[in-house]
């Protein structure tokens, strides 16, 4: 089995443009999820204590799987739809999961 990879972190748009922006991520995530066999979980979610964050938690099958996912017409849609909106400022990271287990 591949080692799993989790991108986690944040992006900041102007406090008027994340809903727009939550809005295309939401068909962007709806599609992702359902074309692409690698993607085990993709969520994009407003930050409720932030009127500028976007929180970010996807996890992929493996780092193939990632990659091909910025070949797709879906993100080449996703990145046309938000070209004129601004990200103010972004922290996002890639790991690799060496190891899971499940927690009760």
């Amino acid at each position: 089995m591949a080692e799993e990879i989790i991108v986690a972190g944040w992006m900041d748009y102007e406090a008027g443009d994340r809903d727009r922006v939550l809005g295309h991520l939401v068909v962007l995530g709806d599609r992702t999820r359902e074309e692409e066999p690698g993607c085990l979980d993709y969520a994009m979610t407003a930050d409720p204590g932030s009127e500028q964050r976007i929180r970010v938690y996807e996890r992929w099958a493996s780092r193939q799987a990632l990659d091909e996912h910025f070949a797709t017409p879906h993100i080449k849609e996703f990145r046309a739809a938000v070209a004129g909106i601004t990200r103010v400022g972004v922290c996002l990271e890639a790991h690799t999961v060496a190891s899971s287990r499940p927690m009760r």
